[in-house]
């Protein structure tokens, strides 16, 4: 079926799909729907929803109703896919993680993230479907930061341009691996450093490529700027306040999208360009989700 998205509807100029695009905010998030993840993409839907990915930055998609298998088919479409070091995986595809939380333990991802930033090569995306969840409660945000980037003030924009943060793996899932394994899984993902301003490889755009869950310090940060200090805690605390300020930029409503889950919704979201947040505010009630995550490419 080929639709075409309204210009009244979407607030933009009218573009050709394979599919029904609806868009959500003015800056992130389009629901797709008249698709059937069940069936293998085609070449043309494939390119197609890669271009919606890089356009909307994530994409929902409602009442599909797809086998782990199927999950990983499409997901892999889109790239391989990596095995998460920590999380338990689904028995017959370690390409799926599950995320569960029920009435014994609450959820610790309420906090703004980039998926593995903590990795050398971090991800290029995220396929997440719901299983199961509460009535109400347990919505996920996503940020645009490219909108984040494109925002600061041309001051800031120079002061970070050059800049690298260090992105580190044990600070957050150092609490879930055993403290004897914490040598050995610092050896295997050493914190990666990565530009604090990457550039979307398939787009071009620029983005503020840090967040408060793995990026630790800022690597280069004195290089820069100890000249305009007068002693060592004075760049070491500006270096830190820098981070702070930009770690905010997440947290701005006008940069956001908030997907209300269904069983079986899935969001696909792009890594490069998007964080995202996990609101805690079901527990003791069940979320169950399963994720497929496709390997991106070094930051630049």
């Amino acid at each position: 079926m080929q639709a075409t998205v309204s210009a009244a509807a979407t607030g933009a100029s009218s573009e050709s799909w394979p599919f029904t695009v609806t868009r959500q905010t003015p800056t992130i998030g389009a629901e797709i729907s008249d698709i059937d993840l069940r069936e293998p993409l085609d070449d043309a839907t494939y390119l197609a929803l890669r271009r919606a990915l890089l356009k909307y930055k994530v994409l929902f998609f409602r009442d599909q109703d797809i086998t782990p298998a199927q999950h990983v088919a499409v997901a892999r479409r889109f790239g391989e896919l990596e095995v998460h070091p920590t999380f338990p995986h689904h028995p017959d595809h370690p390409e799926l993680v599950i995320l569960g939380r029920g009435d014994a333990k609450r959820g610790r991802e309420n906090l703004y993230h980039t998926d593995v930033s903590w990795r050398e090569i971090p991800s290029m995306g995220s396929m997440l479907r719901c299983v199961q969840c509460p009535e109400v409660g347990g919505d996920t945000m996503w940020i645009n930061m490219v909108a984040a980037y494109e925002n600061l003030p041309e001051e800031v924009k120079t002061l970070i341009a050059d800049l690298k943060a260090v992105h580190d793996f044990l600070p957050l899932f150092g609490i879930v691996v055993p403290e004897d394994q914490h040598e050995t899984m610092k050896k295997r993902f050493p914190p990666a450093t990565h530009p604090v301003v990457r550039t979307h490889p398939e787009t071009g755009e620029k983005i503020l490529y840090v967040n408060e869950a793995f990026t630790t310090h800022l690597a280069n940060y004195g290089h820069k700027t100890v000249e305009r200090y007068r002693v060592g805690f004075d760049f070491k605390l500006a270096e830190m306040e820098l981070l702070q300020y930009l770690f905010r930029q997440a947290q701005s409503p006008e940069y956001q999208v908030r997907l209300k889950w269904q069983p079986n919704t899935i969001a696909f979201w792009d890594n490069r360009s998007c964080q995202h947040y996990a609101i805690q505010d079901y527990f003791p009630a069940v979320r169950q989700m399963m994720r497929a995550t496709v390997i991106g490419d070094r930051p630049f």
